[in-house]
């Protein structure tokens, strides 16, 4: 159990959010996972360019960065007599995905919790004054 920090009454490492992955962080990551999680039969790559609105250089090096870590598969192959490039969330994926997505809703409830009493702003802190 952490202890809590005699200066704030709150357990050390609070606001560290620990949970938070970088390999997520990075906006346009950020929703091509999003992207892929609400489409679980995946997108061809065409339709998730255009969903995150990137180019198809960004969107591949993105795409590459997340199958190396083993979040996204990508599968190569024909529709129609044309090549295609299907994108698809691995289990792994969704589930560290989802689990990101949990820590980020904590840093929005505590912002927003700090946001609705005008109290926790406002002022220096106890015992501080400037030189």
């Amino acid at each position: 159990m952490t202890q809590p920090d005699a200066r704030t009454d709150e357990p050390t490492g609070r606001f560290a959010y620990e949970g938070l992955e970088r390999i997520f962080h990075e906006k346009a990551r950020l929703g091509i996972m999003t992207s892929l999680v609400t489409h679980s039969r995946g997108l061809v790559f065409g339709d998730l360019k255009d969903l995150c609105q990137l180019t198809d250089g960004n969107l591949s090096r993105h795409l590459q960065i997340l199958h190396e870590a083993d979040f996204v598969e990508i599968w190569k192959g024909f529709h129609k007599k044309r090549p295609q490039t299907l994108c698809r969330v691995t289990d792994k994926g969704r589930r560290r995905f989802l689990e990101y997505i949990n820590v980020l809703e904590t840093v929005v409830h505590d912002a927003m919790k700090a946001s609705a009493d005008p109290a926790a702003g406002g002022g220096l802190a106890e015992g501080w004054s400037p030189v």
